[in-house]
């Protein structure tokens, strides 16, 4: 007797239509999920699968069909080296491991300190007709504008970095804002002991700070420190991201006023500029946690100006979020809606382990 792997191996849709009592056209829809059936003629079509176990092999299908699918993906302009460099590199590798389905990728930046831009920048990729689409969100009311295009047309669309839930993406990848600034400050206060006072460094542009992932994390940060140390003093101080070249003197300025305060954190990826500002200093008594695995943030950490940085895994989020649209859109799987991003806090002892595994994994 044949066992069911062959018998199933040799099942054809022409054979599904005729037991099913319906058009092969009918059949392929019902696998692909399309409209255009009956309810009738569905639940024909899934009893017969389902008595079958029929699996379909999406991935055979999708190299036979040669169909081109062109992903869009909308980022923050930024520098080579800085964060979004990791993300853009997990993006290309995920190109790479899927490029048997005919798959491209375009990549366009917007200001994130500018209003408007990331609304210029998602239509321009809307004028291309992408089959989904990988986007960082700016603020809440230029983010709707472009969703609610996508949603128009029935394009798929992937968040990382930062997650705004209630406008539905298929996916979100990065991590939990509010939960990491809440562990940060639990960190900080471990760190500070029965210090009684922290400066929060903020990278902000015209009011405007640059990632929803920042304000957030403040958020959490705030949380923790008014439900466990109401009584601690926190110091905000804004550097001007379009005038880095006046960095220095506000620094000077400020710690000139509050010689005293030796902790501080910020909570975006330009940690460096602390970091470097206290090794040209030579002040080796102040006591710094920042975010992501920039060169120049390892580099501080290495001297012994940054205490703790908090990794979220940009390469990651960058490969999960084209890896998605292609089980999505292509192999026809499920794909898990809210994605997190470990906590990992890292230090100069543990620092080189995570990065060795982290090159190993790539």
């Amino acid at each position: 007797m044949e066992n069911v792997d062959k018998q199933t191996a040799r099942i054809r849709i022409k054979d599904i239509a005729q037991m099913a009592e319906v058009s092969v056209g009918t059949v392929d829809r019902v696998l692909h999920g399309r409209t255009g059936v009956s309810e009738a003629s569905r639940k024909k079509v899934e009893n017969i699968l389902k008595q079958l176990d029929y699996q379909p092999n999406m991935y055979a299908s999708a190299l036979a069909s040669n169909k081109k699918y062109v992903f869009a993906c909308l980022l923050p302009m930024h520098a080579e080296g800085d964060y979004w460099t990791d993300v853009e590199k997990g993006m290309q590798q995920a190109m790479k491991a899927f490029s048997d389905f005919n798959i491209s990728l375009h990549i366009d930046y917007y200001d994130q300190y500018e209003f408007g831009s990331f609304v210029s920048a998602g239509n321009r990729l809307l004028t291309m007709e992408p089959d989904g689409l990988v986007i960082s969100p700016t603020i809440e009311t230029e983010t709707e504008q472009i969703v609610k295009q996508l949603q128009q047309r029935n394009i798929p669309y992937i968040f990382i970095d930062s997650n705004i839930p209630h406008l539905t993406p298929l996916a979100f990848y990065g991590q939990h804002a509010n939960q990491s600034g809440y562990f940060a400050a639990r960190m900080m206060k471990m760190l500070m002991q029965e210090n009684k006072e922290l400066i929060i460094f903020r990278q902000i542009n015209e009011g405007r700070l640059g990632s929803n992932q920042q304000l957030h994390r403040e958020e959490g940060f705030y949380a923790y420190m008014k439900e466990h140390h109401p009584d601690l003093k926190m110091w905000e101080l804004n550097l001007y991201a379009k005038q880095p070249g006046e960095d220095e003197s506000i620094l000077d300025d400020f710690f000139q006023k509050h010689p005293d305060i030796s902790y501080g954190i910020t909570f975006n990826s330009k940690s460096y500029i602390i970091g470097e500002y206290m090794l040209k200093h030579q002040r080796h008594d102040f006591h710094l946690i920042g975010y992501d695995l920039l060169s120049r943030n390892i580099a501080c950490m290495r001297a012994g100006t940054i205490d703790f940085l908090i990794s979220q895994q940009p390469t990651r989020q960058g490969y999960s979020s084209i890896e998605s649209l292609c089980n999505y859109l292509i192999l026809k799987k499920k794909v898990k809606e809210c994605n997190y991003m470990p906590i990992n806090l890292l230090t100069i002892e543990n620092i080189d382990f995570y990065l060795n595994a982290h090159s190993n994994n790539n």
